[in-house]
C-alpha cells in the first residue's frame, strides 16, 4: 500500500468532458493498492451542473457549453485563469469521512490564499467553498468552489481556485445555486500568482495531509 500521491499536470487549457470521463475510469479501475493521484487542469470555458443541479440557476449561458456532471453541488463556471485540482483519493483507506474531506479541501485553499497574501479567507455557513471579504462593506465573495463525488469510498472531482480570470461568465449563472453571489479571484485581491505556484502549494499541502492520515491509519 502506497501513501505516495502522484501529480499529473494536464495540457492547458483542456476540454472538461474527456477529463471527467478519465477521472471516472480511473476511479472505477483502481484497486486497494493504487496510489492516489492529483490532476491539475485549466479548462476551456464551460459551465458544469452538479448531480442535483437546478436548471433555473443557469440564467444566460450564451455560447458557453453546459455539461451535466456527477459531482455534488449546483452550477459553476470553469475557464482560463482558474486552477482545477482534481483529487483522486481513497478516503476509506485513510479513514477519512466526507465531511472531514470537505474541511481538508477548504483548509488547503485557505492556507494557500493566506500564504500568497490574500486576507480574510474563510468559510461561509451552509455554503461549501472558500470566500474572501471584498469592498465595500466587507461582503463575502467566492474565490474557490468545491465539488466532489465519492464512489466506493474513493473521491474524484475536487476544487477550483480563481487566480486571474474573466469573471463575467459567472454573471450568466447563479454561482453554486446562490442568486447574486459575487465572485472574485486572487489577482483582484492583490495576489499575482501563477497557476503553477498555486498548484505546487496545494499539492504539497494535500499530499502532506493525506500522508499524515495514512500514517495514522496504519499505526
Amino acid at each position: 500500500m502506497s501513501d505516495c500521491i502522484q501529480v499529473k499536470s494536464l495540457p492547458r487549457p483542456v476540454h472538461y468532458g474527456p477529463v471527467w470521463q478519465a477521472m471516472r475510469e480511473f476511479t472505477e479501475q483502481r484497486g486497494p493498492d493504487t496510489p492516489d493521484e492529483i490532476w491539475l487542469a485549466e479548462h476551456l470555458p464551460v459551465y458544469t451542473q452538479g448531480q442535483a443541479g437546478k436548471p433555473e440557476h443557469v440564467l444566460n449561458p450564451a455560447d458557453i457549453p453546459v455539461v451535466q456532471t456527477d459531482r455534488g453541488g449546483q452550477v459553476t463556471y470553469h475557464g482560463p485563469g482558474q486552477l482545477l485540482v482534481y483529487c483522486l483519493f481513497d478516503l476509506r483507506r485513510v479513514g477519512l469521512y466526507v465531511k472531514e474531506y470537505v474541511v481538508l479541501l477548504e483548509d488547503a485553499v485557505i492556507a494557500c490564499l493566506t500564504h500568497f497574501g490574500v486576507q480574510g479567507a474563510c468559510r461561509k455557513p451552509g455554503a461549501p467553498g472558500v470566500y474572501v471579504p471584498v469592498a465595500p462593506g466587507g461582503a463575502l465573495a467566492k474565490i474557490s468552489a468545491l465539488g466532489i463525488k465519492i464512489r466506493n469510498g474513493r473521491s474524484y472531482h475536487g476544487l477550483a481556485l480563481n487566480l486571474d480570470m474573466d469573471l463575467t461568465p459567472f454573471m450568466g449563472i447563479n454561482p453554486c445555486g446562490y442568486e447574486g453571489l459575487q465572485t472574485t479571484d486572487m489577482r483582484s485581491q492583490g495576489a499575482d500568482v501563477t497557476l503553477d505556484q498555486a498548484a505546487q502549494f496545494l499539492c504539497e499541502y494535500l499530499s502532506k495531509a493525506m500522508a499524515q492520515r495514512m500514517s495514522a491509519a496504519v499505526a
